[in-house]
């Protein structure tokens, strides 16, 4: 266990658990980098045949530490570097190797969602390689609500799961989509009364098979669906650039104090 995650191993399956609760599981920048080693470590062993990714209580995840990450904020030029320069030897920044690692496993990765799954929580659901969530699973892209965009590897996720229109519509307008509209999008693999327990069955399903066809798999759906590493880099150049600047932080406050915002 670590401070924001909770990971069991049981019988090959390994249940990774965003596990601060009091904020819905909102993602701070440990929650963050804490996703990302636990997912290098879970690659790292062979004894593990699945991976579930859930939430605790009654809420995946809220989306990001808004409070979190604008503490950093003073440290602008530090943050847009970390956005820019991956570290050597990666091509995912910070920001998106807790979303980007889970395809990285040879193992398949579900997610089971529930409550809110809201902008950095909505890239780690789609980071996943399968999405199973409850018929009262509220779904948001919600970066636009912050005067962003989604930068936490969306590249690579959504171009494998809905039109081009349908996905910048989304991005654009930050709307709630609810579980049903969302699997009809193509978000969702399926909506179930217990994703957990879903989640659970589908994962002693795929134990079954044979760890070398999912594998191949996996890096068959992945090394041909979207645009490849090229969107990673385009989507830190073009959050960099955005980020601090006087309409993203109009947007901020506008959205903090529930008023229309002034653009410049």
């Amino acid at each position: 266990m670590t401070q924001t995650l909770k990971t069991e191993i049981t019988d090959q399956i390994a249940t990774v658990t965003l596990n601060r609760p009091e904020k819905k599981n909102a993602m701070s920048m440990v929650m963050m980098d804490e996703l990302t080693e636990t997912g290098r470590t879970l690659a790292a062993n062979k004894d593990v045949r699945a991976v579930i990714i859930t939430g605790a209580d009654n809420s995946f995840c809220s989306g990001i530490d808004l409070a979190d990450l604008m503490a950093g904020a003073a440290k602008m030029d530090e943050l847009r570097d970390s956005i820019l320069n991956p570290p050597a030897g990666e091509t995912s920044n910070r920001f998106q190797a807790p979303t980007t690692i889970w395809s990285m496993l040879d193992v398949p990765v579900i997610a089971a969602l529930n409550g809110v799954v809201y902008g950095a929580g909505a890239q780690l659901a789609l980071g996943a390689d399968f999405r199973i969530a409850a018929p009262d699973t509220k779904f948001s892209i919600m970066e636009a609500k912050w005067g962003l965009i989604p930068d936490m590897g969306i590249s690579q996720s959504l171009p494998k799961l809905m039109r081009a229109d349908q996905a910048m519509e989304l991005i654009m307008t930050g709307r709630v989509l609810e579980a049903s509209e969302a699997q009809s999008l193509g978000l969702l693999t399926r909506i179930a009364d217990d994703p957990l327990a879903e989640a659970i069955a589908m994962a002693e399903l795929l134990k079954t098979k044979s760890p070398d066809a999912l594998k191949g798999s996996k890096r068959l759906v992945n090394g041909t669906w979207g645009c490849g590493e090229a969107g990673l880099k385009l989507e830190a150049e073009l959050q960099a650039a955005i980020m601090g600047q006087t309409n993203q932080m109009e947007m901020v406050m506008a959205t903090m104090q529930k008023r229309a915002p002034n653009f410049t």
